[in-house]
């Protein structure tokens, strides 16, 4: 199989089987009581996050560890940038209250933990992997305890799938997650494969291939379900599902891959180039919801940030 058709491939797979994880997941989640407010950020986020899981754990059982720091960090980026852009200018993204007090706050404080691990310990041990993953599950546990307490409903874009998904029956619901789990295997296979024979062929570093073309891939979904929510005018489409996948990219893809082989950097420029980009942009989002504007994305500010991405991309290939 040809690289290009490999990637492809990858891209392919890991979009439906994305897609089928998150209603099967929510389906199951739905029939168990859980609240709509949970599934959206918790069982959707992590399900969202499935593609950015699976291929880093390829990349790093397959010794490439740039792609596995380089599609969280390069993913993360784009949900910010290229995601939260492209959604603001068609309208008005509103801030939640959530997103303003507990959402971003621990999106910045998990985003500088997870530079400061990097910068001490050249990369994440497996006993940091352990506490990436307490640290999530204490954020769970609070983001559940909040939505009892404040008796919120998400509004997020994942309204209609949820309807939808809590008509299907358990066997469907299951078949849905066993088939979504072995798309997105083959498709981070493939995807791997594919970025790594690319950049052999065309001496580019797998850095640079995993913060673009395979961050771009893995943010697939929510691109593809924030336009088509945009487009169909859900008003109430908040950044904090596009916060909750950012928090889980750090907190759950980097903790469980770490938890299970430690992953170290091997080329810096993932840390002095890269994170301090994501940390940037992290920072300025901040400035938007809390400085810039009242509690919301204006067109304004998506222009800026597809700027900031378009920016990020010249300097990261040139």
């Amino acid at each position: 199989m040809s690289p290009i058709i490999a990637l492809l491939l990858g891209f392919f797979l890991l979009f439906f089987g994305g897609e089928l994880l998150v209603r099967g997941s929510v389906a199951l989640a739905l029939k168990m009581r859980i609240s709509t407010l949970v599934v959206g950020m918790t069982v959707v986020s992590f399900a969202t996050s499935a593609p950015e899981l699976f291929v880093s754990l390829q990349a790093v059982l397959n010794g490439s560890n740039d792609i596995a720091f380089g599609n969280v960090i390069g993913s993360n980026v784009a949900n910010i940038t290229l995601v939260l852009g492209v959604t603001a200018l068609i309208f008005r993204v509103k801030i939640s209250e959530q997103t303003a007090t507990l959402n971003y706050p621990v999106l910045l404080f998990s985003s500088l933990f997870f530079g400061a691990v990097m910068y001490y310990f050249n990369g994440i041990p497996q006993e940091i992997g352990f506490f990436f993953i307490f640290l999530l599950l204490v954020f769970t546990w609070i983001l559940i305890s909040k939505s009892r307490e404040e008796n919120l409903r998400s509004a997020t874009d994942e309204d209609k799938l949820l309807e939808e998904a809590s008509s299907d029956s358990l066997f469907k619901s299951l078949g849905f997650l066993v088939v979504g789990m072995f798309l997105l295997k083959f498709g981070a296979d493939c995807l791997v494969e594919g970025t790594i024979a690319i950049a052999k062929k065309f001496e580019i570093s797998e850095r640079i291939i995993a913060v673009t073309v395979v961050a771009i891939g893995t943010s697939i979904p929510e691109l593809a379900t924030s336009i088509v929510a945009a487009l169909k005018k859900e008003y109430n489409l908040a950044v904090g599902n596009l916060i909750g996948s950012n928090i889980f990219n750090i907190l759950a893809v980097l903790g469980v891959v770490a938890s299970i082989k430690e992953i170290t950097i091997a080329d810096f420029a993932i840390l002095s180039f890269d994170y301090v980009w994501m940390i940037i942009i992290t920072v300025i989002l901040g400035l938007f919801i809390y400085a810039f504007s009242k509690r919301q994305i204006s067109r304004i500010e998506g222009v800026l940030l597809l700027l900031f991405y378009i920016s990020y991309l010249y300097f990261s290939i040139y």
